[in-house]
C-alpha cells in the first residue's frame, strides 16, 4: 500500500511529531504546577539546587549541598551529568526571558528531552524485531506507560529520565544487525547510564552478558564484543574522569567510583581479550567466558567486599528508622491493590509478548536471540518488581517490546476478520488492554475507599510543598531549620532557610538525629538544636512523613507539639490562620 511506504520513508518525523504532541499534551496538563514551581519530589529539589550551586560557581566536582547542614554540607552521590541540560537550557534562556522565568521553562523542557531518545531507540527496535510499521505502536506504548512516562514528565528533573533513555538505547543496541555498531552503543549508554547512577546497573550487566552469550553461540559476533569491550571501558573511565565528584573518587560503593570504574575497566579488557581470542570451537568460547567471569567476579570480591551487599552501607539503625519505611524501597503488593495493577499491567503484557515471539521465532535463530537478549532484562525488572516498586519505570521500559509483539500480533488476527467493526473495537480494545489505559479506567471507576485519616494526609501532601504555604515561612529572618527529613530539600529550594538533612542515605548521622530528634521527648530534642545550631522548628501536620511518628512514638516530640505540649524553649511564630504550618523559634 502506498501510505505504508510513506510512513517507512518519514517514521523519523513521524516519532519527533508524536513526541512534540506528547511533550505539548503534558507541558499543558502541567502548566499549573510549572507556574507554581511545583518541584514534587525531593531529588527534583535537590536537583534544581546542585544546578543553581554550579552556577552560581561551586566547584564541577564538589557535589555538597551546604545548604543542608551548614557549614559542612551533605554529600550527595550523584554526578554533574544530568545537570548540563538543565543549566544549559537556564543560561540559554535567560537573557531572553529573565532568569526565574528561564528556571521555570528548564525545569519543563529539561525532563522531556530524553523521552525523545527513549522513543527514537524503542522505534528502531520495534522496527528491527517486528515490522518497520510497528515502530507506532512501541512509541505509543511509551506514552501510555505511568510510572515511566512519569520519569520525564515537566519538573521531574532527577536523573531517572536519562536513565531510562540510555535503557533503552542499550536495548536497540543488542538488535543492532551491525555487530560492531551495535557494541559501541550499548557500551556507551551503559558508560553514561553508570556515570549518571547506578540504578540500572542489574539490567546494563545482563545486557553485556547477552552480549557474551551471542560470542558463545558465535563466533561470528566476536566483533560486537570487542567494539562493545573497548567502549565500555573508555566510556566509563571518561565519565569517570569527566563526571566523578571528589566523593565519589573514593572506594564508595553507591555510585561510579574506582570500585566500579575498576570493574568495568576488567570487564571490558576481559570482554576484548576474549574477543581478539575467539576460539573456533564453542565449548572452548564457553570455557573462555566462564573463565572471564570467575576472574572478575573473584578479583570484585576480594578487592571490595564491603560492596557485595547493599550498595548504600547502611547502617541497622538507619535501616530500622527510616529506609525500611521508603514506600519506593518496598515490594509491588504493598502498595495496595489500585497501584500494584497500574504498575504491573504493562509489564504482565510484556511479558506474555515476549513468551508469543520467542515461540513464534523458536526455530530462527537470526531472530530468536536478539528477542532473547531484549526479552531476559524485562525478565528480571519484573521479578525485582517482588522486592522493590522503584523497579517500576525501567519494568515497564523493559517490557515495551514484548507488549509491541504481542499487538501487532493482535492486530493481524483481528485483522482477518470478516467485521468492520469487529476490526475496528477489536484493534482499539486490544491496545487498550494491553497498554493499560483499560486498568486505569478500572481503577477510577471503582475507586479504592479513602478513609478521614487518609483523605487528611493526602490534603496536607498537596498543601505543604507549595509556594503559597512556604511563603510565609520564607519571610522569617535567615535560619536553619528542624523540619522533616522530606521537606528539607524543598524548603531551601524555595525560601532563604537551611535544614539538616534530606533522604540521602550517605548522610548517615544527620538523619538518624532527624528521626531521634521526631521520636525521642524534649530534651533529646533540644540536644539535636544545639548541636545543629537550629535556629526554627517547623512541622506540618499529617505530612506522609509524619504518620510514621505518630505510630511508632505516641508520646515522642512530635506529636507531644501537635497536641500544643510546647518547650519552654520554643516561641511560637504566627502564621497565617489557613496555614497547614506550625512554627516555632528557638529561644536562646
Amino acid at each position: 500500500m502506498a501510505w505504508t511506504g510513506w510512513v517507512d520513508r518519514h517514521w523519523r518525523w513521524l516519532t519527533l511529531l508524536f513526541w512534540l504532541a506528547v511533550a505539548g499534551y503534558m507541558v499543558f496538563d502541567r502548566w499549573a504546577y510549572i507556574r507554581g514551581f511545583a518541584l514534587g519530589d525531593t531529588d527534583d529539589n535537590m536537583r534544581i539546587m546542585q544546578v543553581r550551586a554550579l552556577l552560581e560557581g561551586q566547584g564541577w566536582y564538589d557535589l555538597r549541598q551546604y545548604r543542608l547542614n551548614p557549614p559542612f554540607g551533605a554529600d550527595m552521590h550523584w554526578s554533574r551529568l544530568v545537570d548540563l541540560p538543565i543549566a544549559g537550557l537556564k543560561l540559554m534562556l535567560s537573557p531572553l526571558i529573565g532568569g526565574r522565568n528561564a528556571e521555570q521553562a528548564a525545569v519543563a523542557i529539561a525532563p522531556l528531552l530524553p523521552m525523545l531518545v527513549a522513543m527514537g531507540a524503542l522505534g528502531v527496535t520495534a522496527r528491527r524485531l517486528i515490522d518497520d510499521r510497528a515502530f507506532a505502536i512501541a512509541i505509543a506504548l511509551i506514552a501510555c506507560a505511568g510510572s515511566a512516562r512519569g520519569m520525564w514528565a515537566p519538573l521531574r528533573l532527577d536523573h531517572h529520565g536519562w536513565q531510562l533513555a540510555m535503557l533503552a538505547l542499550a536495548m536497540m543496541a543488542l538488535t543492532d544487525p551491525k555487530r560492531a555498531r551495535g557494541g559501541v552503543v550499548l557500551g556507551l549508554a551503559t558508560a553514561l547510564s553508570l556515570s549518571i547512577g547506578l540504578e540500572m546497573l542489574l539490567y546494563l550487566a545482563l545486557a553485556g552478558a547477552a552480549v557474551v552469550l551471542r560470542w558463545i553461540w558465535d563466533g561470528g559476533q566476536a566483533r560486537r564484543l570487542l567494539s562493545y569491550g573497548v567502549t565500555l571501558s573508555g566510556g566509563c573511565a571518561l565519565g569517570f574522569l569527566l563526571f566523578a565528584s571528589e566523593a565519589n573518587r573514593t572506594a564508595v560503593c553507591d555510585a561510579l567510583s574506582p570500585v566500579w570504574l575498576s570493574a568495568m575497566l576488567a570487564a571490558g579488557a576481559i570482554a576484548a581479550l576474549l574477543a581478539l581470542l575467539n576460539p573456533e570451537a564453542r565449548k572452548w568460547r564457553f570455557a573462555a567466558a566462564a573463565a572471564g567471569g570467575l576472574l572478575l567476579a573473584a578479583a570484585f570480591a576480594l578487592a571490595w567486599p564491603d560492596c557485595l551487599g547493599r550498595l548504600e552501607q547502611s547502617t541497622p539503625e538507619l535501616e530500622r528508622l527510616w529506609l525500611s519505611k521508603v514506600r519506593e524501597a518496598m515490594p509491588v503488593y504493598r502498595h495496595g491493590a489500585r497501584t500494584a495493577a497500574l504498575i504491573v499491567t504493562l509489564p504482565i503484557a510484556g511479558l506474555i509478548g515476549y513468551a508469543l515471539m520467542l515461540w513464534s521465532h523458536r526455530r530462527d535463530p537470526e531472530k530468536l536471540i536478539p528477542w532473547a537478549s531484549v526479552a531476559a532484562p524485562a525478565v528480571l525488572a519484573a521479578a525485582l518488581l517482588l522486592w522493590q516498586t522503584r523497579a517500576g519505570p525501567a519494568a515497564q521500559l523493559l517490557s515495551i517490546m514484548g507488549a509491541t509483539g504481542l499487538a501487532w500480533a493482535a492486530i493481524l488476527w483481528i485483522r482477518n476478520r470478516k467485521s468492520m467493526l469487529v476490526r475496528i473495537v477489536g484493534v482499539v480494545a486490544a491496545f487498550l488492554v494491553i497498554s493499560g489505559l483499560a486498568t486505569g479506567y478500572l481503577t477510577q471507576v471503582a475507586p479504592e475507599p479513602v478513609s478521614n485519616y487518609r483523605r487528611s494526609v493526602n490534603i496536607a501532601n498537596s498543601r505543604c510543598p507549595t509556594l503559597a504555604a512556604l511563603q510565609p515561612i520564607a519571610r522569617q529572618p535567615r535560619g536553619t531549620v528542624l523540619t522533616f527529613l522530606d521537606l528539607g530539600p524543598r524548603l531551601i529550594a524555595v525560601t532563604p532557610h537551611n535544614a539538616i538533612a534530606g533522604p540521602y542515605h550517605r548522610n548517615v548521622t544527620q538523619i538518624v538525629d532527624l528521626m531521634r530528634a521526631w521520636r525521642g521527648d524534649a530534651a533529646n530534642a533540644r540536644a539535636t538544636v544545639e548541636r545543629y545550631r537550629v535556629d526554627y522548628v517547623l512541622i506540618c501536620p499529617n505530612l506522609s512523613e509524619s504518620t510514621i511518628y505518630r505510630a511508632e512514638a505516641p508520646r515522642g516530640f512530635y506529636v507531644q507539639l501537635t497536641r500544643g505540649q510546647v518547650p519552654a524553649w520554643l516561641e511560637r511564630v504566627p502564621l497565617p490562620e489557613n496555614s497547614p504550618y506550625r512554627m516555632w523559634r528557638v529561644v536562646r
